[in-house]
């Protein structure tokens, strides 16, 4: 072959997530493309961008092309960021791509818009928007209380939220390839708006009580018709409005003050009230700050220790699970559903319904006869 770009390539493997020098003590041949000592063949180019996740086509353009995510992503503490890692990146990708094909299915089935998608903007009051998501949901104000542990509550919260036609995934790495891990760091999770299809996307690597806190922060979203991402270090939401509403919703939804002051008055234990809130230590430190039952560095303290046990704990634990009900939590039962009606109404090809589920073949039959339906 001709000599190929070599920024192309150079671009290619920084955005992976490599660095040059390191990428090409692993692949020295990839070295001597750049420097036109040595020309690839199809085969090496096509293994090269299976390595550093990039379409084949993309290595014979005149530049590199402009990837720019069409949702907002949040820092604690600053506007939203330009960039993000590859493998956030194609995760939006993946479920852009289950979204464009649901909101088209479900507009020539005649499905109607869901009235609760945008019902609210910035100037309401976050209380408003407690009440009206209760309702939607048909939950109390100590529902969590009635649940024995947090996958318990985890899991309710989650089908209450599917019932309504929102469709909720979780995951913590692209797909299903477990060398891509999505950090927790930048995404514990984001939204995608939409007024009959919304995706809702949790990052199963943060701690399961954790992820309730980021669930209700993105269900607000939907109530205020925004899409966004967000990393919610410290728990505490980015210097922006929406965030901070946002935030507010989810705090008061998980833990009413009310309520919360009447258990603080009993017991002060951090981890004692989030047992009883089904949140996690981190929040209920997060809402007691708030509230002003205790101070900044009470907090700071608290949530630096906390995050150490969590990420020690999360070492000794190993990654093992059962293939399906992992399965069923990344593709989403709501999902997964209209796909297999799909494809029995000869709507989609299997072939397309692979690529929508990351399922294949004899897996992809397994899953949808034998563990889709099962509670």
């Amino acid at each position: 072959m001709e000599n190929i770009n070599s920024n192309l390539i150079e671009w290619a493997i920084t955005r992976a997530g490599y660095e040059l020098h390191d990428f090409f003590m692993k692949f020295p041949k990839v070295r001597e493309w750049i420097e036109g000592t040595k020309n690839p063949t199809i085969k090496q180019l096509e293994d090269f961008t299976h390595k550093v996740h990039v379409p084949f086509g993309y290595l014979f353009l005149n530049e590199p092309p402009k990837e720019e995510l069409e949702i907002p992503f949040f820092r604690t503490g600053n506007q939203e960021v330009q960039n993000v890692s590859l493998n956030t990146y194609h995760t939006v990708q993946m479920l852009q791509d289950r979204q464009v094909w649901l909101k088209e299915y479900l507009d020539e089935n005649g499905f109607q818009d869901l009235d609760f998608v945008g019902k609210f903007d910035v100037n309401d009051s976050y209380d408003d928007i407690v009440d009206d998501i209760r309702n939607q949901l048909d939950l109390k104000e100590n529902w969590a209380s009635k649940h024995q542990n947090w996958q318990e509550t985890l899991n309710y919260i989650t089908s209450k939220i599917e019932e309504i036609g929102i469709i909720v995934t979780f995951n913590g790495v692209v797909g299903n390839n477990t060398r891509r891990k999505i950090s927790v760091d930048e995404c514990r999770g984001f939204v995608l708006v939409d007024k009959k299809a919304p995706f809702l996307f949790i990052n199963s690597g943060d701690a399961k009580a954790a992820q309730m806190f980021t669930m209700i922060h993105e269900l607000a979203h939907i109530w205020l018709g925004e899409s966004a991402g967000f990393d919610n270090n410290f728990m505490l939401p980015a210097n922006d409005p929406i965030e901070i509403l946002c935030d507010k919703v989810a705090a008061e939804f998980l833990v009413p003050k009310n309520y919360f002051i009447d258990q603080w008055n009993r017991n002060q234990n951090f981890k004692i009230l989030s047992r009883h809130f089904k949140v996690s230590p981190i929040v209920i430190a997060r809402r007691a700050l708030d509230l002003n039952l205790i101070s900044k560095e009470t907090f700071f303290s608290f949530y630096n220790n906390y995050i150490s046990e969590f990420k020690a704990k999360k070492e000794q634990q190993s990654s093992g699970g059962d293939f399906y009900a992992t399965s069923k939590k990344r593709v989403s039962p709501r999902f997964a559903n209209y796909v297999n009606k799909a494809v029995k109404e000869n709507y989609l090809l299997y072939r397309d319904a692979y690529k929508l589920t990351n399922l294949k073949g004899n897996t992809y039959d397994k899953f949808m006869n034998e563990h889709l339906y099962q509670v």
